[in-house]
């Protein structure tokens, strides 16, 4: 494991694995490494690159300095691709997918970007729905009452209460009361769900947008219109697969797009 200095001095933990092209893998919500898809994957990855997973801000063992704001994760993203040599590929998943956007439209010194399933909707009516989860999360956050945070997060993604049930009582229920506090930090960088259209469109670099061919219909309606936003970028279904992509159908996915001339 190895730390880097964030801008604002947030010590953030990473594991670097294999030899090649630096390519930084950025979690969704309520995963960090030893908890989440990325552990999984980035052994299938370092045959091919010098694979960084890393633990964002307030998780596992990378540290938080408050308040936050977006910009801080941008920042520490940055510093990983400082240590990885001054340039990165980067893969992002679902709030990760979001987080690693931005970062980009920054101008950050992204070569390549990758997406699976962002979470961003183009019904306007769930927009309303979006911040109002915002808030409540906030709300509880503030009041401590981590287990209803996850809760809610779980109805927010549309998780029925038979399954939340089922959660509550499986081991992995107080690992994400552990991470439910980095909810809001998800919710903030997704906003109200609307599709940034302008950030999008402002990229210039090879990009792929991916969705699971097995998930919701709205989730691939809304990652088509992100790659046909973004200049010149691709858009792959992987078949058969949900919001929680397995490692065997994500890891040749990107092996073919970062390898790609």
């Amino acid at each position: 494991m190895g730390k880097v200095h964030s801008k604002d001095g947030t010590l953030i933990a990473f594991d670097r694995l294999g030899e090649g092209t630096p390519l930084i893998l950025v979690d969704g919500a309520m995963c960090y490494r030893g908890f989440g898809p990325m552990g999984e994957l980035a052994p299938k990855l370092a045959t091919h690159f010098t694979v960084f997973s890393y633990d964002r801000r307030g998780r596992g063992e990378s540290g938080d300095t408050l308040p936050y704001a977006v910009e801080r994760e941008t920042e520490d993203l940055d510093a990983l691709i400082q240590e990885a040599g001054g340039s990165a590929f980067v893969y992002g998943i679902s709030s990760g997918a979001a987080l690693s956007l931005v970062a980009t439209a920054s101008g950050l010194a992204i070569k390549k970007l990758a997406l699976y399933e962002p979470p961003f909707n183009l019904d306007e009516g769930t927009r309303a729905q979006s911040l109002a989860a915002l808030a409540q999360i906030r709300r509880l956050s503030a009041e401590g009452r981590w287990g209803e945070m996850v809760e809610a997060f779980m109805r927010q993604v549309g998780l029925p209460a038979e399954a939340i049930s089922q959660m509550r009582n499986a081991p992995m229920w107080s690992m994400m009361e552990v991470l439910a506090p980095t909810l809001v930090y998800d919710l903030t960088i997704v906003g109200d769900g609307s599709l940034p259209r302008e950030r999008a469109s402002s990229l210039s670099i090879p990009t792929l947008v991916m969705a699971g061919g097995a998930g919701w219909p709205w989730m691939l309606d809304s990652t088509q219109a992100l790659a046909s936003t973004i200049p010149n970028a691709q858009y792959r279904v992987l078949l058969g697969q949900m919001h929680d992509v397995s490692a065997d159908a994500m890891a040749p996915a990107l092996i073919e797009f970062f390898t790609a001339s």
